[in-house]
């Protein structure tokens, strides 16, 4: 599955039809996220059950963990488990959201409801188009934000009061215990990136100085459930954890906001352990800890780019040429027997294979032709053999 090509949604809905689901509540389907990092705003894996052809990129596990969040919360809701009842609901949800604000947005959630209008809604949810942000990292920066699209979904499905308010309520909350965790410890240079980033991520109320008053401590109490307070606790944990210490101000902050949160200091304990193994194990992964210059970061990007698409299109040109192979082979006995009706099938289709690969293999073997097949891609698709199409279902 390719998240970056057309049809992905679709293969997404081929992969999980039918099957038993890897999660069996919600609760397995948060820790899954949170290891994947999803939770903490930072994308560094996706479901085991989805395989890829090529590493993704952040962007890419941004909107596989996201659609799997949606689609396995409206799984736990709904008995029916239809994929295409689930678009519906989605499309729904984000209208009653009222995240179409542009015309753009708006012709997507009023047009005709489709899994490609789908692709383009969850690229507006993933993208953070922040000029700061975007110069500060040089890359494509991915909402941090986006676990509470999947905890404002659980309310849409349950149907229990206004959903946008629920929404600016999580917002809130979540920026709030963001920018006083950040206040009760020595702040880096780092702090300020991971600031910036919740900030830049904010859909429903604005980053401002009003919002950010004592008073959220007094809303946390009996106002939201067990999973949002989990999120809630996770988020605080992250941000005092982004430093790789606790000092005494910061486990005072972090055990208050638990017990208003309800938490026992053993719940707290294990989600401060699970943040630990995650800047453990993926310190070097995380962009925002990351304290490049601009130049660095720069020629950093721009090379997983270029590395990204060599990869990926040498791998599906071999994929296309060993391919080929099998297609001499048949050409070859059909001189000397008759083939059968799928030895056909496979001729023919190899066939046309081949013949659409001819513009493909010019692109690609021009000057930076390997930055330029992915656009063609995207223009062209239905024109690129069939090993270039990783969404493809057969």
């Amino acid at each position: 599955m390719n998240p970056s090509g057309p049809g992905w949604i679709e293969k997404f809905g081929h992969l999980v039809k039918g099957g038993d689901s890897p999660y069996p509540d919600f609760n397995a389907l948060y820790e899954a996220l949170k290891d994947a990092g999803f939770i903490y705003g930072i994308n560094l894996g996706i479901p085991h059950f989805i395989e890829t052809e090529h590493p993704l990129s952040e962007d890419e596990m941004a909107k596989t963990n996201l659609l799997s969040g949606l689609y396995f919360t409206y799984k736990f809701h709904r008995s029916d488990c239809s994929f295409k009842n689930f678009l519906d609901a989605i499309f729904r949800f984000y209208k009653e959201l009222d995240v179409g604000s542009t015309s753009f947005l708006h012709k997507i959630l009023t047009g005709k409801k489709t899994s490609a209008q789908l692709e383009k809604l969850i690229d507006t949810r993933v993208y953070l188009e922040d000029n700061v942000i975007s110069k500060t990292f040089n890359s494509v920066i991915t909402n941090s934000l986006l676990f509470i699209d999947i905890l404002t979904f659980r309310k849409f499905l349950e149907r229990e009061g206004p959903i946008r308010q629920h929404a600016q309520n999580l917002e809130y909350i979540t920026i709030n215990i963001t920018y006083h965790a950040l206040s009760s410890k020595e702040k880096n240079r780092k702090d300020e990136r991971l600031a910036q980033l919740f900030a830049s991520s904010l859909t429903f109320i604005e980053s401002t100085k009003e919002h950010f008053d004592a008073s959220y401590r007094e809303k946390l109490i009996n106002q939201f459930d067990k999973e949002e307070n989990q999120y809630f606790l996770d988020v605080a944990c992250l941000t005092i954890w982004e430093d790789q210490s606790l000092d005494y101000l910061e486990s005072e902050f972090i055990y208050g906001i638990g017990k208003d949160l309800r938490l026992s200091p053993e719940h707290i304990s294990d989600a401060l352990g699970d943040v630990t193994r995650f800047f453990h194990v993926h310190a070097n992964r995380i962009p925002h800890l990351k304290d490049h210059n601009l130049a660095v970061q720069f020629y950093d990007s721009m090379s997983r780019i270029v590395n990204k698409l060599i990869l990926r299109n040498s791998k599906r040109l071999q994929k296309e040429l060993s391919e080929s192979k099998e297609l001499v082979y048949l050409l070859s006995k059909s001189t000397v027997k008759e083939l059968s009706p799928v030895e056909k099938k496979k001729v023919q289709s190899q066939l046309i294979d081949i013949f659409k690969s001819i513009p493909s293999l010019a692109i690609f073997m021009l000057p930076g032709g390997a930055v330029l097949l992915p656009i063609f891609i995207k223009l062209i698709p239905k024109l690129l053999p069939s090993s270039f199409d990783e969404n493809r279902v057969e």
